[in-house]
């Protein structure tokens, strides 16, 4: 009597007809040309930067029209501000305050909260999701605060928005943590290049400042969103530097002196601006105003310091203009800094939502045409300009409040298109950087960035479980070349997992193996158990994540299988999500 076959043994059968020449071809493309995971992120970043760059359009558009409707000029809003009498001046910012505020509260009655998802947050704490809601209404509260005249920059909402759009892409696209939060971060690197046409310097800005890194893995899709956002502007708008400069001339010895003596003056000068606007956040506190009539009372000062002073209205860009132009002297240049100061303070400290970015730009505008003058009145031998010694202030006091000097110098130089400011930006920035560090430790971004980093899960604590995708593409270890390239043309990968029937994880294949075993005028049937490739590493769910770094040096691949303590297979962890970890747990010990 015959003995019977075990229930889980395979049914003999006729192996099936190895892959065609075309099939042969097919897989030796895949091995040579599919693209590995850096190439894929530079891929989103790309689209995202493209997006972004529509929504930062649109923004523009939405609030132009926005400054049309409540004042009658489509346009800037200081040069609206000058189409007004002096009753509409004093009463559309505080109009336009109570609506913005007007939507938060109603909002925030049917959503439960219109606070949380700032990108900073998104990005430093880790999971990378901005909730589409919230944001979509502080945006727009922003914009009915902007439109109607509030002292405050439209950089905020539109870097926002930016990065929600990366936000819903990441959720398209399915990808991990890491990624998620990366490409939040090209989002918001793209929103701040559409704002300012300056794509290097805001991928430094995110780089320096959010992940505080500028390692490869990090900076180098940052980098291609924003370049690809500067792009789209600059053939969809024809986008052209912001500020216009004189020339500079390259500086002498006292001139340099010159230049650093600025940078000093503003880094002494920033703390006490960054704690005016704490103060101006506190005062608002205690009235303990609703925050409509909050918003509307910012809006009511700015109002009244427009009555004789329009340009007060909006972020200050066409004003700076006028500065670097030499179109304010003497003391209607100290009244309008003053002022514009006045309007800032009351906008921010109410609670208006938007950036201080471009108002940043504007003190430092001033305060080196101020310089300059009364250096020029003081000691008129050293020949200092005050159209130049203003641009060469705007880096300064930039890298003063942010502590990023290196991003201000390069968002000067493209903002103006000015290469010889280059040098007196450096002269000023570094000094005026070190000043301001020593004088107050945190920058204008440390609440959001200390909320992310209170938030962070280190990496040294992490585990390869918390970190390893589940359900990796698999081969049973009886499968033939057939199916083996079946599977490969199928997933897209340079290996294969092998597992038996018990999901034991037993090794891996090898595309390049398969293709070369296929290449043979006529292949030997085999099955992936008998192709495995020697050595192939292999790491534990309940290995500390440091220890990957070791096994990923010796391996050319981007993924390694991960497996439990029966020895199954249990996922595969990435390459890239490990380094980008390990950029996050490193950039928040600064």
């Amino acid at each position: 009597m015959s003995a019977q076959p075990r229930p889980d043994a395979r049914e003999p059968a006729m192996p099936p007809a190895a892959p065609g020449r075309w099939a042969r071809l097919r897989l030796a493309a895949q091995e040579r040309l599919v693209p590995g995971e850096q190439p894929r992120m530079l891929a989103w970043a790309g689209v995202i930067g493209f997006l972004a760059a529509c929504t930062t359009v649109a923004f523009s558009w939405a609030m132009r029209h926005l400054v049309g409707l409540f004042t009658g000029h489509v346009g800037a809003p200081a040069a609206a501000a000058m189409t007004l009498g002096p009753l509409a001046r004093l009463l559309t910012p505080a109009a336009g305050g109570l609506l913005a505020g007007l939507v938060l509260v109603a909002a925030g009655r049917w959503l439960g909260s219109t606070r949380g998802g700032d990108y900073m947050e998104a990005v430093t704490i880790g999971e990378g999701r901005i909730p589409a809601a919230p944001t979509l209404v502080r945006s727009a509260s922003s914009l009915l605060s902007i439109g109607s005249g509030a002292s405050i920059g439209r950089e905020g909402p539109m870097v926002q928005l930016a990065a929600l759009v990366a936000s819903l892409v990441t959720r398209y696209a399915n990808l991990q943590a890491p990624r998620r939060r990366l490409l939040v971060a090209c989002g918001a690197a793209a929103g701040i290049t559409s704002a300012y046409n300056a794509p290097v310097a805001g991928a430094l800005f995110v780089g320096e400042i959010v992940l505080g890194s500028i390692a490869f893995e990090s900076f180098g899709p940052i980098l291609v969103a924003a370049v690809v956002a500067d792009l789209t502007l600059r053939h969809f708008l024809a986008a052209q530097p912001l500020y216009r400069l004189p020339g500079f001339e390259s500086p002498g010895a006292l001139q340099a002196l010159t230049y650093v003596l600025l940078g000093l003056v503003a880094g002494a000068l920033a703390p006490l601006f960054l704690g005016a606007l704490d103060g101006a956040r506190a005062l608002f506190r205690r009235l303990r105003l609703p925050l409509p009539l909050s918003l509307a009372a910012g809006g009511l000062v700015v109002g009244a310091i427009s009555i004789d002073m329009p340009q007060v209205w909006g972020n200050g860009y066409s004003v700076v203009n006028a500065i670097l132009a030499g179109e304010w002297v003497g003391r209607s240049l100290l009244l309008l800094f003053a002022l514009k100061l006045l309007a800032t303070f009351a906008t921010v400290g109410s609670g208006a939502i938007g950036g201080v970015f471009t108002p940043t730009l504007f003190v430092g505008a001033a305060l080196g045409a101020a310089f300059g003058q009364l250096l020029g009145a003081v000691a008129p031998s050293l020949g200092a300009q005050p159209t130049e010694l203003a641009a060469v202030a705007m880096g300064a006091f930039l890298a003063a409040t942010t502590h990023a000097p290196f991003m201000a110098v390069i968002m000067i130089f493209e903002m103006t298109g000015s290469y010889p400011a280059v040098l007196p930006l450096v002269l000023a920035c570094v000094p005026a950087y070190g000043l301001a560090r020593v004088l107050r430790p945190d920058s204008i971004y440390a609440g959001e960035l200390r909320r992310g980093a209170a938030a962070r899960v280190g990496f040294a604590s992490q585990k390869v479980a918390d970190l390893m995708r589940a359900d990796p593409p698999t081969v049973d270890r009886d499968d033939d070349l057939g199916r083996i390239a079946a599977q490969f043309g199928a997933h897209r990968f340079q290996y294969l997992y092998v597992i038996d029937a018990q999901r034991r994880y037993l090794g891996a294949v090898s595309l390049h193996d398969l293709r070369v075993l296929l290449a043979q005028p006529q292949p030997q049937p085999r099955r992936a158990v008998d192709i495995l490739v020697p050595g192939f590493a292999v790491l534990g769910t309940s290995q500390p994540l440091d220890e990957s770094l070791a096994a990923f040096s010796s391996h050319r691949g981007e993924r390694l299988p991960v497996v439990d303590d029966a020895g199954r297979l249990a996922g595969a962890l990435w390459k890239t999500d490990v380094i980008l970890a390990l950029h996050d747990g490193l950039s928040r010990t600064r």
